[in-house]
């Protein structure tokens, strides 16, 4: 019971991140953004959906528990929920799951921002991780936290190359003296 209703609360927040995207997207592209990464977008989709479906069987059919320490997953998780919530907030119309860049728009250093470049792909790392180990779904977590890794490694350096291209990327993140 309790993780049907994780998993249906889950859901229900990705549908609803959804929504918000598309409309982030129109709004963005109607100003002249310019997407970019859409050879691996779907893969990376598909790796979200394997995600739950894989958590949904393992727990299912291995008949999992809950974990003997799941008030610590479940304080990490809602830790991520409001990280999760403090960065989409800080980026606004800016956020979305694509990687659409408005030329010449200021990059967004406040939020969590101002700490980490790309604070909700962490977020994303840890709930994969945390939501798995909530209910001693092993097998999940660790392949998709492989996964998860491997997608980084293609997603960050291209949403790098999109806003260092088109925005003040560069100079936003003095701190950034090579490009990869």
């Amino acid at each position: 019971m309790i993780f049907g209703g994780i998993i249906a609360i889950v859901c229900l927040q990705r549908f609803a991140e959804l929504f918000i995207a598309k409309r982030n997207e129109k709004w963005m592209k109607q100003q002249g953004a310019i997407e970019f990464g859409t050879s691996h977008y779907r893969w990376m989709v598909a790796m979200h959906i394997g995600y739950f479906l894989s958590l949904i069987m393992e727990v299912s059919y291995l008949d999992t528990d809950l974990s003997p320490i799941w008030g610590l997953w479940l304080a990490i998780f809602l830790a991520a929920q409001a990280g999760r919530v403090w960065a989409l907030s800080s980026l606004g119309r800016y956020w979305n799951t694509k990687i659409i860049v408005l030329p010449g728009a200021n990059v967004v250093i406040k939020g969590p921002y101002k700490f980490i470049k790309h604070p909700n792909y962490l977020i994303v790392a840890t709930e994969i991780i945390v939501m798995a180990l909530l209910f001693n779904a092993f097998i999940t977590a660790v392949l998709f936290t492989c996964l998860n890794i491997m997608m980084m490694r293609v997603r960050i350096p291209e949403e790098e190359r999109a806003l260092k291209s088109l925005t003040d990327y560069s100079t936003a993140f003095k701190a950034e003296t090579h490009d990869s």
